[in-house]
């Protein structure tokens, strides 16, 4: 099977982070392809290959699948072997159910604290929204963890496209320095030590382009 993912900045592009570690948790064999944003070409050369405009997207044989989520369930489907989604019926439908949250909710977080590896300061005071969006995640791994996470230390158990989803929201996190319950900062730290978000996090920071 031939397939190329297409990916932004690795520094600020949470939602390229989010597919590339699906794709990475699938096994498949993969080409990627990097175009940086926001550089007076950059539309151009992504329309080249999706058709929004914007990154990720996945070319496949099947054609081109343009976001995040759809991505992952192609993957999902495509790769049964590699259980991206939790086995167990009602941890997989908890899982999706998380994930739609994250990609469709959050607006605060998302405004306030863009994603940007390379930061490490706090702001001054976190917006209500985006601390309401805090409390929210906190409490959704914190659920995930007891009721699911019996087998590592991912939100269930085993690394899935859901810890491929929150990754990015770890990175900010951990990048504007929030103060986190125990439960929370002790998956942040999951995330930072799981290698595949490594490899990611470490080209990221050898990135050069500076956004904003």
């Amino acid at each position: 099977m031939s397939l190329t993912l297409v990916v932004g900045n690795k520094n600020y592009s949470s939602w390229s982070l989010r597919a590339w570690l699906v794709m990475e948790l699938s096994g498949a064999r993969y080409d990627d392809l990097r175009i940086p944003l926001y550089t007076p070409d950059s539309r151009a050369r992504l329309k080249l290959h999706s058709p929004t405009g914007k990154v990720p997207v996945l070319k496949t044989e099947h054609g081109v699948i343009w976001d995040s989520l759809a991505i992952a369930e192609y993957m999902a489907e495509q790769f049964p072997e590699a259980h991206l989604w939790p086995t167990d019926t009602r941890a997989r439908a908890f899982a999706r159910a998380l994930c739609a949250e994250m990609h469709s909710g959050f607006m605060g977080l998302r405004n306030h604290l863009p994603m940007d590896m390379k930061r490490r300061q706090g702001l001054a005071a976190l917006p209500p929204e985006a601390e309401n969006d805090i409390r929210r995640i906190c409490a959704l791994w914190a659920e995930c963890r007891e009721r699911f996470g019996a087998e590592g230390p991912y939100l269930f158990g085993r690394p899935s496209i859901a810890d491929a989803f929150y990754a990015p929201v770890a990175s900010r996190l951990r990048s504007y320095a929030v103060s986190l319950p125990p439960e929370a900062e002790a998956y942040v730290e999951t995330i930072y030590q799981w290698p595949m978000f490594r490899r990611w996090y470490d080209d990221a920071l050898a990135e050069k382009e500076v956004i904003g």
